[in-house]
């Protein structure tokens, strides 16, 4: 296994989105927490004048009693229903502004993530030793350092805020009740803004710090990418079995286009290629059906029992199969080769109808060594001679 000291490499897209599958990202809590506080300030700026002239509204009807009043007690509880259902409801409109708050927050700073697996239980996570070793890590340390300085700015900031403001504030019970509540309002106010800048200041800091520590926690060592790279690819030699297979069916498939080839060309024993060409359609030969040893017999019991020419040719054979891929045109250095067999079967078609004279012996066309499968060259033929006289 890895150690973190050999884990330089930057986490992959596929390991990033098994992360996020997992329920992980980086988020903010700086971040979380500007965004309670500042929806929590806003919404008691802007509902807390109407919510306070309501409740003064419903206190003076509350302390109004008259006759009606007493005998009818019922409508107290009724007012008292009133005011309770307005509290309730007031209260929910907060939560609800803090919760949504909260929630664009977190996506903002590491997207949106549905997943269960993060609440599911994992009891690996009760391990004393492995909590007590992440209270000691990089991110953990930082966590907590950038905690207490903020909490240290915090305090001087409202120290310095209420020393230099407290005589002020002092004066205001000379004032007549309505002046100096708002002016106490906007001393609260003020204090207040004035603690969120600094919470700002910290989470536009801590939003990149955490997708940094976020990427560090992800990264990886040379072997994992290799064997990631080697589980996204699959085994080699299990995919080459698998388009050996695939080659193998649509051959077997290919069996049935036999009839409509212009001539076979075999390897006596092996090879079995049916070869197509339509001047109209085609730019160049196809090979339309190919196989081997007993597929290659069955290509020529089709070829004799729908007329079709059969020549034997073996390293013009092996190169097409080879080379040529099925419904594809043939490779361009075998279009003379191929070429010379094609005018000698239109001959021989001509004159088993009786429109010329039967051609003369089958040509052996010529084809690139370097094409056909069983060629070996010289040098590493005389290096096998020079081992077996050795």
């Amino acid at each position: 296994m890895s150690s973190s000291q050999d884990k330089q490499l930057p986490a992959t897209e596929r390991k990033l989105q098994k992360a996020r599958s997992d329920g992980q990202a980086a988020r903010s809590r700086d971040l979380s927490h500007l965004a309670i506080l500042g929806v929590g300030a806003l919404g008691l700026l802007t509902l807390a004048p109407w919510f306070v002239e309501y409740l003064q509204r419903a206190l003076r009807q509350q302390l109004v009693f008259d006759a009606a009043t007493v005998q009818a007690t019922g409508t107290m509880l009724q007012r008292l229903q009133t005011i309770a259902g307005v509290g309730v409801l007031a209260s929910l409109a907060f939560a609800l502004l803090t919760s949504g708050a909260v929630l664009l927050a977190a996506v903002g700073a590491g997207g949106w993530i549905y997943s269960l697996k993060p609440i599911t239980p994992q009891f690996n996570r009760l391990n004393p030793l492995s909590g007590f070793a992440n209270l000691f890590s990089k991110q953990q340390l930082t966590n907590v350092s950038k905690m207490v300085l903020m909490t240290t700015i915090l305090s001087f900031v409202a120290w310095r805020y209420m020393s230099d403001s407290v005589e002020k504030m002092a004066q205001l019970v000379l004032q007549p009740s309505p002046l100096s509540l708002g002016h106490a309002g906007q001393w609260v106010v003020s204090g207040v803004a004035l603690l969120l800048l600094v919470v700002f200041v910290f989470a536009v800091i801590d939003v990149p710090l955490q997708a940094f520590f976020f990427k560090q926690r992800l990264k990886m060592s040379h072997e994992e990418v290799k064997q990631e790279h080697k589980e996204s690819d699959g085994n080699p030699q299990l995919k080459g079995k698998q388009r050996q297979r695939a080659r193998e069916i649509a051959d077997r498939a290919s069996i049935t286009a036999v009839p409509k080839a212009d001539f076979v060309v075999m390897n006596p024993t092996h090879y079995a290629v049916a070869l197509k060409y339509d001047e109209a359609s085609m730019g160049a030969p196809q090979v339309i059906a190919k196989g081997t040893d007993l597929l290659a017999f069955r290509i020529r019991e089709l070829a004799q029992q729908h007329s079709v020419p059969v020549l034997q040719s073996p390293m013009l054979a092996r190169a097409l199969y080879a080379h040529a891929e099925l419904e594809q045109p043939i490779p361009a250095q075998l279009y003379t080769a191929v070429a010379q067999v094609l005018a000698y079967v239109y001959r021989l078609k001509a004159a088993l109808r009786g429109e010329g004279r039967m051609p003369d012996a089958q040509p052996d066309p010529y084809v690139p060594p370097e094409l056909d499968p069983h060629h070996q060259p010289r040098h590493a033929g005389a290096a096998l001679n020079a081992v077996d006289k050795t």
